[in-house]
């Protein structure tokens, strides 16, 4: 079974859920299996904080998150490991544990003052996403209309970030704010941890081949988004993810695509709210939705035998589900 290193899963968010703080052991209950079952020997694990607790929420409901992992992580100490350096990667595929990486989707919890990322970085954030669609004291999101780009506070945020070594993830950032990133050549490394290509599906959270090509020339990663939301919402099928990644490869490169599945279906069905999180989701499309045969990190066996059938050989399939984000984090993650 080939190894998966998956760039975004939102399962902090269950985590913290009224129902399952009472729990015993709530990640090993609900999420470590499918984690093994799936294959899955890295796991990104964002904090997020929702809409309706912003501004002064945010930063609260961050810190509750970054509690859930470290419970994880104290729980499990022979199954899991918390990544924040080079040397935990190693530990954890030597070990054979599931190595789980602290990233935030959304510098909310920062409030206007960019300085608090040295202490996310204290807490073991290791990737920053500056927005989440919308617009913040920093940038502006995919959602935004006539969307700007970054603020003079971003980019006093992305110098930290680079002065750290924090991954920046420009998943749901505008264009505006993704050019102005790429092009600063003192940002930090990047990556975009879970979308699409645009060439397929025409989507604010897709990326363009100018895109594509730029994140690979400046050594990023595409981490490929496995939801109906980006990849098709008519055919929402194993195959029509696999064609989003046959041109993302063309475009990039095979060295530069990987996996960022963002399975939203058991985290929204635990948290029972299913209505559309913002402009981008179609009438129609429940959070819930899911690609036929691929709904979570248990079914990865899918995608690989799909993309085996495909003509991927094993170093293909090694580079595209594991190999490639791995790499790329044993350069930017500190010693």
């Amino acid at each position: 079974m080939s190894a998966i290193a998956d760039a975004h899963n939102d399962l902090l968010l269950e985590l913290v859920f009224r129902g399952r703080l009472g729990q015993e052991a709530p990640f090993a209950t609900h999420w470590l299996g499918p984690l093994r079952e799936g294959g899955v020997t890295l796991q990104v694990c964002p904090t997020f904080c929702d809409l309706d607790r912003l501004p002064e929420g945010a930063l609260p409901e961050m810190l509750g998150q970054v509690a859930a992992f470290n419970r994880a992580v104290r729980e499990n100490p022979g199954d899991v490991v918390a990544v924040r350096t080079r040397a935990d990667l190693t530990q954890a595929a030597q070990s054979g544990r599931i190595g789980l990486m602290l990233s935030m989707e959304g510098a909310e919890p920062l409030g206007y003052d960019p300085g608090l990322i040295e202490i996310m970085w204290e807490l073991g954030v290791r990737m920053l996403s500056l927005t989440w669609n919308r617009r913040n004291p920093f940038a502006d999101g995919a959602a935004e209309s006539g969307a700007g780009g970054l603020s003079r506070l971003g980019r006093e945020l992305v110098g930290r970030c680079a002065e750290l070594g924090i991954v920046l993830d420009l998943a749901h950032a505008s264009e505006r704010t993704f050019w102005d990133v790429l092009e600063d050549d003192a940002a930090p490394a990047v990556v975009v941890s879970h979308a699409a290509c645009r060439a397929h599906l025409d989507h604010p959270r897709n990326l363009s081949d100018d895109q594509l090509r730029a994140l690979a020339q400046r050594g990023g990663v595409l981490g490929l988004m496995l939801h109906p939301l980006v990849i098709d919402r008519q055919a929402a099928s194993i195959d029509r993810a696999i064609d989003h990644l046959d041109h993302a490869i063309e475009v990039m490169g095979i060295d530069h695509v990987g996996l960022g599945g963002d399975f939203c279906r058991q985290v929204v069905r635990a948290l029972g709210y299913i209505g559309p999180p913002d402009a981008l989701l179609p009438d129609g499309m429940a959070m819930d939705a899911a690609l036929d045969g691929l709904a979570g990190p248990e079914d990865y066996p899918n995608l690989v035998g799909a993309l085996r059938r495909r003509g991927y050989d094993e170093r293909a399939l090694d580079a595209v589900c594991s190999g490639n984000f791995l790499r790329f984090l044993h350069t930017a993650l500190p010693a």
